[in-house]
C-alpha cells in the first residue's frame, strides 16, 4: 500500500514538473499553453523510461472537470451569456446535433464495421469543444469581445449535450434499448431543468453560507468544495453535473460582490488562478501522454491506414463546423432580430469563419472515448471501441495543434487582431464612479470638521485627475501632518473606495456594464485598499 502511494506521489510530481516547464516555455514561445503541454506530453511519450500514465475517465468527471466547469463560469459574464444566449444555444445544441448526425451518416461509409449506432457514438464522443486554447489565443490578440464571449458560452454548454447523446448512443448500442423521440425529449428536459435546478439550490445554500463567513481559507476552501457538490448531487440524481455546476457558477459569481471582502476576493483570485492552470496542465500533458496506449489497442492495424482514417476525419469534423457555422449564425442573427428585437447586426464572413475555425477538441472527448464499455448486451466484445479512442485521440491533436496554430496567423490575416479593449462601458463605468467619489467627498467635507479640510481637498484633487485622465492609476501619498490626520486620511480614502464599489455593482445590476467589467473593477480597488491597509500597518 506504502509503495503505491509513493509511487502515485512520484508520477504526481513528475507531472506537475512537466507542468511547469512546457509552461514556460509556452510562455517563453508566446504559445497557447495548451498547444505546448499536448505537443510535451507527445515528446515525452516517446521517450524510454518514462513512467506510463493511463487517463482515468472517472478522475476527469469527478475531479478534474467540476473546478474547471465552475471556474469557467465564473469568469463568465451573465448578462453577455444571457444576450448572446441564442447563438450560443445554436453551437451547443444545434451545431452538436449537427455533428453527431454528420458522423453517424458518414462513419458508415468510411469506416469498416461502423454502422449508424457506432456512428451515433462516435460523434457524441468528438462533439463537444474545448474553448481554452482557442479564448487565450483570441484574449492575447485582440479578437472582438462577442466572438470570445460567444465561444466561452458554447464551451460552457455543449458538453452536456454532448453527453446526452452519448448517452442515447450507449443505451441503443450496448445496451440494446431503442429511445422513442418522446422518452429522449423527456430525458433531455430532466436532464436540463434538473441540473439547473440542483445548481441553483447549491448556490443559494452557498450565498447564505458565505454571508456569515469573513476568513479567507475558510471562504476559499468552500470555493473548491462547491463545484464537487454540485456534480455529484447532480449525478447522483442521474442529471447534468456539468449544467448543475456551470448554474451554480454564474449564479455565485453574480452574487460575488455582496459576501466577498476585498482580503478574500484577492487572495480566491490567486488560488483559484494556479489551481486551474494546475488542472488544465495535467489535463493536456496527459492527453499526450496516451499515444503509446492508444497505438498499442490498435497495434493490429496499419499505421499508414490508420493516419488516413485520423486525418480524414479530423478535416471531416472541420468541415461540418464551417458548414454548420455561416448558416447556424445567419439563422441566430435572425431569431435575435425578429423575436427578441436586439439590434444586433449580422457578423461579417471572416468573423464567422474565425468562429468557425475555434472548433477544438479537449479531454472530455477523450476520456467519454475510454469510458465507453469494453462488452455490448450480449457479452461480445466491442470491437470498435479501440478505433473511437484512436479517433477521437487524432482529432484532439489535429484540432489543438494544427488550428491552435495556425489561429494567430489567421486571426491577422483576416484583419480581426488588435481590437482595442478599452471598451466605451468601461469608461462611463470608471467616469461614474469617479463622479460619486466627488460627491460623497463635497457632502462629507460640509458634514465634516474643518481641521480635516486639506484631507478632503487632497483626494478631491486626486479624483478630479483621475477622472480627467480615465485610466491613469496613480498611489495615494501621506500628505498629513499629523496621526489624526492621516488616520482621517486614510478611513476617507475606504469611504471612497467602497462607494465606488457600490456604484459598479448598480451599474452591473442596471446591465450598463457585464460581470467581467465588475470583477476587473472589484479587483483594481481590492488592491488600492490593501496598499492603503499596508500603509497603515
Amino acid at each position: 500500500m506504502q509503495g503505491d502511494i509513493h509511487a502515485i506521489e512520484i508520477i504526481f510530481l513528475l507531472l506537475l514538473l512537466f507542468v511547469v516547464i512546457f509552461g514556460a516555455l509556452a510562455r517563453k514561445l508566446a504559445t497557447p499553453y495548451p498547444i505546448a503541454l499536448v505537443v510535451g506530453g507527445l515528446l515525452l511519450s516517446f521517450i524510454p523510461g518514462i513512467p506510463k500514465v493511463s487517463l482515468n475517465p472517472d478522475v476527469i468527471f469527478f475531479v478534474i472537470l467540476p473546478p474547471l466547469l465552475y471556474n469557467a463560469a465564473w469568469l463568465t459574464s451573465w448578462r453577455e451569456f444571457s444576450y448572446n444566449f441564442v447563438s450560443i444555444l445554436l453551437l451547443a445544441f444545434g451545431l452538436v446535433t449537427f455533428t453527431v448526425l454528420g458522423v453517424t451518416e458518414a462513419g458508415q461509409w468510411f469506416l469498416p464495421g461502423f454502422d449508424w449506432r457506432v456512428g451515433l457514438i462516435l460523434g457524441a464522443v468528438v462533439a463537444p469543444t474545448d474553448a481554452i486554447a482557442a479564448t487565450s489565443i483570441a484574449k492575447r490578440i485582440g479578437l472582438p469581445k462577442r466572438i470570445v464571449d460567444i465561444l466561452e458560452g458554447e464551451s460552457l454548454v455543449n458538453d452536456a449535450t454532448a453527453l446526452l447523446a452519448l448517452e442515447f448512443g450507449i443505451a441503443l448500442l450496448v445496451g440494446g434499448h431503442k429511445p422513442t423521440f418522446g422518452s429522449g425529449l423527456l430525458r433531455l428536459v430532466y436532464l436540463t431543468a434538473g441540473g439547473i435546478g440542483i445548481g441553483l439550490l447549491i448556490g443559494e445554500v452557498v450565498h447564505l453560507l458565505e454571508h456569515r463567513i469573513d476568513d479567507a481559507p475558510i471562504e476559499i476552501a468552500l470555493s473548491i468544495l462547491t463545484p464537487y457538490v454540485a456534480y455529484l448531487a447532480a449525478d447522483s440524481v442521474r442529471t447534468s453535473g456539468v449544467l448543475a455546476v456551470v448554474a451554480c457558477g454564474l449564479y455565485l459569481s453574480r452574487k460575488s460582490s455582496h459576501f466577498f471582502s476585498p482580503g478574500v476576493r484577492l487572495q480566491a483570485w490567486a488560488v483559484w488562478g494556479s489551481l486551474t492552470f494546475i488542472l488544465n496542465g495535467l489535463v493536456f500533458v496527459l492527453i499526450g501522454l496516451q499515444l503509446p496506449y492508444v497505438l498499442g489497442a490498435i497495434r493490429d492495424n496499419n499505421l499508414g491506414t490508420l493516419l488516413m482514417y485520423g486525418a480524414v476525419f479530423s478535416a471531416f469534423l472541420i468541415l461540418l463546423r464551417l458548414i454548420w457555422i455561416f448558416p447556424g449564425a445567419y439563422l441566430a442573427n435572425l431569431i435575435r432580430r425578429r423575436l427578441l428585437h436586439q439590434d444586433e447586426r449580422l457578423p461579417g464572413p471572416r468573423q464567422i469563419f474565425v468562429v468557425g475555425w475555434t472548433g477544438m477538441r479537449g479531454v472530455i472527448s477523450l476520456a467519454a472515448a475510454i469510458a465507453l464499455p469494453q462488452t455490448l448486451s450480449n457479452g461480445s466484445a466491442f470491437v470498435q471501441r479501440n478505433m473511437i479512442i484512436f479517433l477521437a485521440f487524432s482529432v484532439i491533436l489535429a484540432t489543438l495543434v494544427l488550428q491552435g496554430l495556425t489561429l494567430p496567423p489567421l486571426i491577422r490575416a483576416l484583419g480581426l487582431a488588435g481590437i482595442s479593449k478599452r471598451h466605451p462601458e468601461e469608461l462611463e463605468a470608471r467616469r461614474e464612479m469617479l463622479q460619486a467619489v466627488l460627491m460623497h467627498l463635497e457632502k462629507a467635507r460640509v458634514d465634516g470638521a474643518a481641521e480635516f479640510d486639506e484631507v478632503y481637498d487632497d483626494l478631491a484633487q486626486h479624483y478630479r485627475q483621475q477622472l480627467a485622465t480615465l485610466g491613469e492609476r496613480e498611489g495615494i501619498s501621506n500628505d498629513g501632518t499629523d496621526h489624526s490626520f492621516y488616520r482621517r486620511f486614510v478611513n476617507v480614502s475606504r469611504d471612497l473606495l467602497q462607494i465606488q464599489r457600490q456604484t459598479a455593482v448598480r451599474l452591473r445590476n442596471q446591465r450598463r456594464i457585464s460581470d467581467e467589467l465588475l470583477r476587473e473593477l472589484e479587483y483594481e480597488l481590492d488592491l488600492d485598499e490593501t496598499r492603503l491597509l499596508a500603509k497603515v500597518a
